[in-house]
């Protein structure tokens, strides 16, 4: 029996413990959520090996069931977790305005003016409307918010 033979054998249930911690540590390195359900499964199966005398070929099986098991579960929970996520138009800032209606407080004059919202000021198109009018935001182009007289 050679060296690495005798090191499986005498560290039994062990083996899976360390099996997974190396599979999370390679999930740190390379991330994408695959290697971490493998090695969730091989600690819980060197859990499982600690408390039931299992052969090797047991071990195994219950492994690559429960490695199919959670990878399953894992991608429909991210999947889940995913589709959560914060707001899509976070670094789209004019886009939070769209459909929002706001007061002139400098008129617009040859289809271009500024319209002060909140503590910034923005290059407005659109129709020439004096100040005081309620205009609406209806899209964004680039840094210009293009507006239009909002229906009172």
């Amino acid at each position: 029996m050679n060296l690495v033979e005798r090191l499986i054998f005498e560290l039994g249930p062990w083996n899976w413990w360390i099996l997974g911690l190396l599979l999370l540590g390679l999930e740190i390195l390379a991330p994408g959520t695959i290697f971490l359900w493998f090695g969730v499964s091989a600690i819980l199966v060197g859990t499982l090996a600690l408390f039931v005398d299992l052969s090797w070929q047991v071990s195994l099986v219950i492994f690559l069931g429960l490695s199919f098991v959670s990878l399953i579960v894992g991608r429909k929970l991210m999947a889940q977790l995913k589709s959560e996520e914060g707001d899509p138009g976070l670094n789209k800032r004019g886009s939070r305005y769209i459909g929002r209606t706001f007061v002139l407080k400098d008129p617009i004059s040859e289809g271009t003016g500024k319209l002060s919202i909140d503590d910034t000021v923005w290059r407005v198109s659109g129709p020439d409307l004096p100040a005081g009018t309620h205009v609406q935001v209806t899209q964004v182009e680039g840094a210009r918010l293009v507006v239009s007289q909002a229906a009172e």
